[in-house]
């Protein structure tokens, strides 16, 4: 899938039925026409969905909330706003796009989850955050730069800490 916007984890040999799960819950939040597949990362699943992905994140955390039994197999669920190929001049022209949602006197983090690239994360951070004029806060952002690579694709957002579903930590909550 080339053009996802939520990254999933779940268990490795569990991707099928974490895609099953998502699916499921997409539409259970008003999504009938989502698609969910596998990244060949193992351990990890793509999905598109029609809603924004902020919005999709909102709307199943509700789901977390009231019913958390009906996740079985997804354990992270991350919000992806725009998809580039994994060349560092592309991450850093959409990432400058996205930083506009920093705001003057907020802070950041740059996360970087690599899988399948031979990119250093220190190259890419420096890249990136050399476009940011804003002050970085390592334990306690207020937004995050996330990057999350996948082979020749990278899914990049500009969220707030509370925008990723930790399914396990939110369920013991």
């Amino acid at each position: 899938m080339r053009d996802f916007n939520l990254l999933v984890s779940t268990a490795r040999g569990f991707e099928n039925a974490a895609c099953a799960e998502i699916r499921f819950l997409l539409e259970e939040i008003g999504d009938k026409d989502s698609a969910v597949n596998q990244t060949g990362v193992s351990g990890l699943i793509a999905a598109k969905t029609a809603l924004h992905p902020l919005d999709a994140i909102k709307k199943l955390r509700i789901i977390l909330e009231e019913r958390p039994y009906e996740f079985r197999y997804a354990l992270r669920i991350i919000p992806i706003e725009s998809v580039v190929r994994t060349e560092i001049e592309e991450i850093r022209e959409a990432v400058a796009k996205l930083s506009s949602k920093i705001g003057e006197k907020e802070t950041f983090r740059i996360t970087v989850e690599k899988r399948f690239t031979t990119l250093h994360s220190r190259e890419l951070i420096e890249t990136v955050a050399a476009g940011i004029k804003r002050k970085v806060d390592l334990n306690n952002p207020e937004k995050i730069v996330l990057i999350e690579i996948v082979g020749s694709l990278t899914g990049l957002s500009v969220i707030e800490p509370c925008d990723i579903i930790s399914v396990q930590k939110e369920k013991i909550l």
